[in-house]
């Protein structure tokens, strides 16, 4: 025997279909339900053969929240609207464009494409804050501001004269390995326009308050949105210091076309055993490394971290390999 239909009755007038209901509507119209988390049912159709049109949903959604019927029996109730859910607050929508959009562009593609080999590293930053703050009044007589960016990218421009795979790119087709003969190294800016991630060109033949120089140029710039196109083309390898936010770890997404990018964290003051065993407190600074794992291998990249974390931790060892 056919069975009975014990469904509860619906507001719109169904059109048979076999032993199913099916209320007609347009796909366009059944889009727009979904995306407003309705249920089709629940809305009441003024076309021919209860019909649903565009004009039944926008009514609907204009109708303030009901308890269920009686008549509606067990029939599951609609899932409300988010919107109206939330009180019927509107959601802001914002275009991604410009230098967000390439960003955005540039960490897809980064993310999506390179398999990124994580390490990290703890530095002691004592002797070089202790060296920083000897350097500060002379740097100040030439108006620059001394951080300590100059030295960790002087640093990295010495590590990568013995380590030149870091300060590589990759072609399109992943055949050939590029070395490139200068080290630019970005800096990531939390500037006006969003991240952008301007570079120090030839980091190799500068002086710490050169690179100094340029730093503060290019976060002015960055920060004001006022960043040249020129400024953020040709880095060969990136630097972003979380820690001026207050993070210890990061796992950094690499700047394509580049290989290699690393995170400092902030510092913090930590107990460490000295040379006599004795407990004393140093300048700890935890960093970040991800490289191309295609072309860079843990060995390598720990090596190159190793002579990089030298300079650093004894500063005054540069001076023996500076021009």
């Amino acid at each position: 025997s056919r069975p009975s239909a014990d469904a509860a009755p619906t507001k719109a007038t169904p059109v048979a279909t076999g032993n199913r209901a099916r209320i007609p509507a347009s796909p366009a119209v059944r889009r727009l339900v979904r995306e407003h988390e309705l249920n089709l049912g629940d809305i009441a159709g003024s076309g021919k053969d209860g019909r649903v049109l565009k004009a039944d949903v926008l009514a609907h959604l204009e109708q303030p929240k009901s308890e269920p019927s009686a008549t509606e029996g067990q029939a599951e109730p609609s899932t409300p609207p988010r919107r109206q859910a939330e009180g019927g607050q509107q959601v802001r929508v914002e275009p991604i464009k410009g230098m967000k959009a390439a960003m955005a562009r540039t960490m897809v593609q980064s993310a999506t494409t390179i398999p990124h080999f994580i390490y990290s590293e703890d530095i002691d930053v004592t002797d070089l804050l202790r060296l920083r703050e000897q350097l500060k009044p002379e740097a100040e007589t030439k108006g620059t501001r001394l951080t300590l960016m100059p030295f960790f990218m002087k640093a990295m421009a010495l590590a990568v004269q013995e380590y030149p795979v870091l300060n590589s790119q990759l072609n399109e087709d992943v055949t050939e390995i590029h070395y490139l003969p200068h080290c630019n190294i970005g800096m990531a800016v939390d500037g006006k326009a969003g991240l952008v991630v301007p570079n120090v060109k030839h980091v190799e033949q500068l002086t710490l308050l050169g690179i100094a120089e340029e730093i503060a140029r290019l976060t002015e710039a960055a920060r004001s949105g006022r960043v040249s196109q020129d400024d953020l083309k040709g880095g060969t390898i990136t630097i972003s210091n979380i820690g001026a936010l207050g993070g210890t770890y990061a796992a950094p997404i690499i700047n394509a076309p580049e290989v290699a990018i690393v995170a400092l964290g902030r510092t913090q003051k930590l107990p460490r055993f000295d040379a006599n065993g004795q407990v004393v407190e140093r300048a700890i600074m935890t960093i970040s490394w991800a490289g191309d794992h295609r072309i860079i291998d843990g060995g390598t990249i720990a090596r190159f971290c190793n002579l990089w974390k030298s300079y650093l931790e004894s500063p005054q060892t540069m001076l023996l390999h500076m021009g």
